[in-house]
């Protein structure tokens, strides 16, 4: 009996031991210390060439596509092409929505002007309103992981609770099978970011900046009405210069239609927009969901266990070379933004002695765990050995 208390006590001990270590934080002061002054400083020169080598590449293959993919004549092997073009032209657009990521977080130079010119160009290309999508981002950066306020993926509080309705009776039927997962999982990266932009979805429920008359009307959360509650009164203006960008990319694909076509133009634009959207809800996805990083209460949340509650991923060459790393220096990007892309593999190995234990990587496939974890991690619950923070319900 006695071994047994002694066992009982030292494993209390132990646990103890870890719970301390893990509400141990280091200040973000501290953190940056770490990082050597150069990282901070971004080149105009550096940004630029991103820019047009990643705007030749989309060039180029528009042009290879429009010299080469209409003279196949097979059809089968013509739609082959067309689709081996489109996901490669997605790839390649992924990079420029992150150079245009980089602008809005103003690591893409040291001048505001050239950064949100610049920005609002490369999004408005990729039918993304920039200063709308900027502002919102920049509060999920501020937030991240606070279950309240984060603006991207907050994780539900509870489980699925289900309607008397036929639709809600098929889920909960079909819920753990294979094949609904696949379909949720199909329309959750189709269809993730529109919602986000038009809905407002994912977001904390006070993540809102003030209160408008919402009832009825899907616009008053979208990011395309300048007087959206997602953003504040002296805001407005910048939405409205995004959807400006919106309409003049609309423009131009309504008359290159004219030219060559419009399923030439969907075939050239609208299947590339569908894939780079994939991978960015793919990715944010799985930066901010991972079975042993928590969320957190707003009591127990800070900037910095939001900012260390990220995970760097790995996806080999398509992300060190065209998605610019955002993949696999995540981390380092939540705490500083503003240090540029190119920056970020020095940044990230400078901070990993100081944050110890709290830098989270996983180099598991990274496609296979969009799924896992897209059919495991379903709600968060108090964490009994953390307060303040919240789990992953097993």
């Amino acid at each position: 009996m006695a071994t047994t208390t002694r066992q009982r006590t030292a494993a209390a001990a132990i646990v103890l031991e870890q719970e301390k270590k893990e509400d141990k934080f280091p200040d973000i002061q501290t953190i940056r210390n770490a990082i050597p002054a150069h990282c901070f400083e971004p080149s105009l020169v550096t940004s630029y060439y991103y820019v047009f080598r990643d705007l030749a590449m989309v060039a180029g293959l528009v042009w290879a596509a429009l010299t080469y993919i209409p003279a196949i004549p097979d059809p089968i092997y013509r739609g082959i092409a067309w689709m081996v073009y489109g996901y490669v032209q997605g790839l390649v657009c992924v990079g420029v929505w992150i150079l245009g990521h980089e602008c809005g977080h103003g690591a893409f130079s040291l001048y505001s002007s050239v950064n949100n010119v610049t920005g609002w160009v490369l999004h408005s290309f990729l039918l993304v309103p920039f200063f709308s999508w900027k502002f919102s981002h920049h509060r999920h950066h501020l937030f991240t992981g606070n279950i309240a306020k984060d603006m991207a993926f907050v994780p539900a509080q509870q489980p699925k609770s289900y309607s008397n309705s036929i639709l809600a009776t098929i889920d909960e039927l079909l819920e753990d099978t294979p094949l609904w997962q696949t379909i949720q999982l199909i329309f959750h990266q189709l269809f993730g970011w529109q919602a986000y932009l038009f809905l407002n979805a994912s977001a904390g429920k006070k993540s809102k900046q003030r209160e408008v008359d919402t009832l009825g009307s899907w616009f008053r959360v979208s990011h395309f009405d300048p007087f959206s509650a997602v953003f504040r009164s002296n805001e407005a203006l910048y939405i409205f210069l995004s959807d400006v960008g919106l309409a003049i990319t609309l423009t131009g694909l309504y008359f290159a239609a004219q030219v060559v076509g419009t399923s030439t133009v969907l075939l050239l634009y609208a299947v590339p927009y569908l894939w780079v959207h994939h991978w960015l809800v793919a990715i944010t996805y799985l930066h901010h969901n991972h079975a042993e990083v928590p969320h957190y209460t707003e009591e127990g949340w800070t900037f910095v266990k939001g900012a260390l509650a990220t995970v760097d991923r790995d996806f080999g060459f398509v992300g060190k070379h065209l998605f610019h790393g955002i993949i696999e220096k995540h981390v380092v990007h939540h705490l500083f933004p503003r240090i540029p892309f190119y920056k970020a593999d020095e940044a990230t190995e400078a901070i990993k002695p100081v944050i110890g234990d709290h830098y989270h990587l996983d180099e598991r496939s990274f496609m296979g765990q969009l799924w896992s974890v897209f059919g495991s991690l379903k709600y968060v619950e108090k964490d009994p050995h953390r307060k303040g923070a919240l789990r992953w319900a097993k």
